[in-house]
């Protein structure tokens, strides 16, 4: 009898898969590793512990999405072929905005030694970069104090090496500080194209060139004994920085293979994460004895009364500001920024969202109302109406609800909005606030949510006043402050849920003066009524703004801050807790722990809020020292 079946069918591969294949085959070759673990997910590009991510390919994908994806692959593998970390890290400067400028320039390297020897890298990284600044709109940044200067001067490094235009998307931002810069440090950019293949000349070339542009006066030193270790043919360095000529031709033959694959065309697809430059990956900063005295006395009041806060001061505060987040960005660009925001993060959503469930049942159940029943006086009690009706003889009974131990709380979310939070650092921070202000305000617990940062760069107003009046000696703090109200204690968090999206414009993030911003958000609370005040700071370094520590002691806004703490944890009625982002805060602050990574600030943040709402944990009584909790990360 003849069969009804025909053939087996073969299983039709998601039509991703061939795109995905060629794109991980090329990123091996031409980063040389070829068992290299490569996955792919909806996250932005990243390269961690030996693992590359890349976003998930779509189903349906037109010719510019596919360019995109492999400028991704592209940056990555060049990173790994010719990036050593141990030299990166042996040059890398010290303050946050040399740091920035010396992490976005090594990475404008790297590529560029694909660009040149690849013209299809080179087209590859160009779309890569148009669809970068063009989802971060920098399009739209019409003033200096807005733009970048590490996003400018890698672009300008990059047409150096390259010959390639800065994107259309970031060109303004490139002009804004072109003259600038080259006024300042032109013949230090012209050096760059002779050393581009050895990474440690160049990186002392770049050094040279944040001297030129005022940005060296806190760089770490390296004797010529070390630059000679670095630069020893017989260290282990990866192959690539030197052999990348023969891998690249043999990766250019794997991408032309993968543009075949991807050619058809087909619809446009969602448009892709946001893919920002890699976090850096910044070494914990070495303690100094010499600029930290741990033998001073504790704070005898909470008036600026000890020399520590004496000797602070500002030049000037005529152009400080303290700013509603709706007030520095359009309604519509709002919007956009808080969709952004959400996007990023509906996976980490989850997870805050079921720690803060936990928290939130741990404050009910202390808010739970309890009665004490059959009393002579009080609340008529309902349920005992009936032995009226069966004894009219019988006395009424009456209810009275006990007092609760749980006292009436607000809590202050103080953020740092510095450079060094820029990527998924303030994405996570965002997010993280956002979840617990909606919590809590369903506990009946109000919440504020503060950022700080500054106005400029480099000093702004108040540094170009200091040089009109001629620089006068010890002017301390010399910025613009920028004080951030993105959620009032009293403003329903529906009203206040956009403004979090404030955090991922582009060019908001810069110069960190924890001191004042503590002192700031520690007043406010001081004016609120309720019996219980709770502040958590979340930064991840200490206070750095070059322009201030140029002319101050290298150690300036660290003693201050440790002064306003102090002041704070011994003699005010705040209860202060800090949470450090691979930064160790403990060392600042008496109750504090350090986190890693700042995938685990959701659950750090509601486990110290739940030890500070638990009325019988020992952490919860403030101003003692036994109260300090172990030094830990979590893990």
């Amino acid at each position: 009898m003849a069969s009804n079946t025909g053939p087996a069918k073969p299983n039709k591969e998601p039509p991703g898969e061939p795109l995905k294949r060629a794109v991980a085959g090329t990123l091996r070759a031409i980063a040389g590793v070829p068992e290299l673990d490569i996955t792919f997910a909806a996250d932005r590009p990243q390269l961690s512990g030996g693992q590359v991510k890349l976003p998930e390919p779509p189903r349906r994908m037109s010719r510019k999405d596919a360019a995109i994806l492999r400028g991704q692959a592209d940056s990555l593998a060049l990173k790994l072929a010719c990036h050593d970390p141990k030299v990166h890290s042996k040059l890398l400067p010290k303050s946050t905005d040399a740091r920035a400028v010396f992490e976005a320039v090594e990475q404008a390297r790297c590529e560029a030694i694909g660009a040149r020897r690849m013209a299809g890298v080179a087209d590859n990284l160009t779309a890569m970069l148009s669809d970068r600044y063009a989802k971060a709109s920098y399009s739209d940044i019409s003033s200096r104090e807005d733009a970048p200067i590490e996003e400018a001067l890698a672009l300008m490094i990059r047409q150096k090496l390259t010959g390639l235009e800065p994107p259309a998307s970031a060109k303004n931002v490139v002009d804004l500080w072109r003259g600038w810069i080259e006024e300042r440090a032109g013949s230090n950019l012209d050096d760059l194209d002779a050393v581009l293949n050895d990474q440690t000349a160049f990186a002392h070339t770049v050094r040279d060139l944040l001297w030129a542009l005022e940005m060296g006066d806190d760089l770490t030193s390296m004797s010529d004994d070390e630059t000679t270790d670095e630069q020893d043919p017989d260290s282990d360095q990866d192959p690539g920085q030197e052999e990348g000529g023969e891998r690249g031709d043999e990766a250019e033959e794997g991408m032309q293979s993968a543009d075949a694959e991807a050619s058809d065309d087909e619809p446009d697809f969602g448009e892709l994460e946001k893919a920002d430059a890699p976090a850096s990956e910044m070494p914990e900063e070495a303690d100094s004895d010499e600029a930290r005295d741990m033998s001073e006395p504790p704070r005898r009041s909470l008036q600026n009364s000890d020399s520590r806060t004496q000797d602070y001061r500002y030049y000037t505060s005529k152009f400080d500001e303290v700013m509603k987040a709706e007030d520095l960005c359009e309604p519509e660009e709002l919007t956009r920024l808080r969709s952004y925001l959400d996007k990023q993060l509906s996976n980490l959503q989850g997870i805050v969202g079921r720690l803060a469930n936990r928290l939130q049942r741990r404050l009910l159940a202390q808010q739970s109302r309890a009665w004490d029943f059959d009393l002579e006086e009080g609340v008529l009690d309902p349920a005992r109406l009936s032995r009226v009706v069966t004894d009219p003889m019988q006395a009424l009974s009456f209810m009275r609800e006990r007092d609760t131990d749980f006292r009436d709380t607000v809590v202050t979310l103080l953020l740092d909005n510095s450079g060094s939070m820029r990527g998924r650092p303030i994405t996570v921070a965002a997010t993280c606030a956002d979840i617990l202000a909606r919590t809590l305000e369903r506990c009946g617990v109000k919440v504020e949510i503060l950022g700080f940062t500054t106005r400029a760069w480099k000093g702004g107003a108040s540094r170009e006043a200091w040089l009109q009046a001629g620089k006068p000696p010890n002017p301390g703090r010399l910025n613009d402050l920028r004080h951030i109200i993105y959620k009032a204690a009293d403003a329903p968090w529906r009203r206040a849920r956009k403004n979090l999206g404030l955090m991922m414009r582009e060019g908001l993030l810069k110069e960190n003066i924890d001191g004042e911003a503590l002192e700031w958000a520690h007043d406010r609370l001081l004016g609120r009524s309720e019996n219980r005040r709770i502040l958590m700071v979340i930064s991840d370094g200490a206070p750095v703004d070059d322009s201030t520590l140029s002319v101050n002691p290298g150690n300036y806004l660290e003693k201050h801050l440790r002064a306003v703490i102090d002041r704070i944890e011994n003699r005010s009625p705040v209860e202060l807790i800090a949470i450090g982002i691979g930064h160790d805060v403990t060392r600042y602050y008496r109750r504090a722990v350090t986190i890693v990574d700042a995938e685990e600030l959701g659950g750090a943040m509601t486990e110290k809020l739940a030890e500070l709402f638990d009325e019988d944990a020992p952490s919860a009584r403030a101003g003692t020292p036994s109260a300090r909790p172990p030094r830990s990360r979590l893990h």
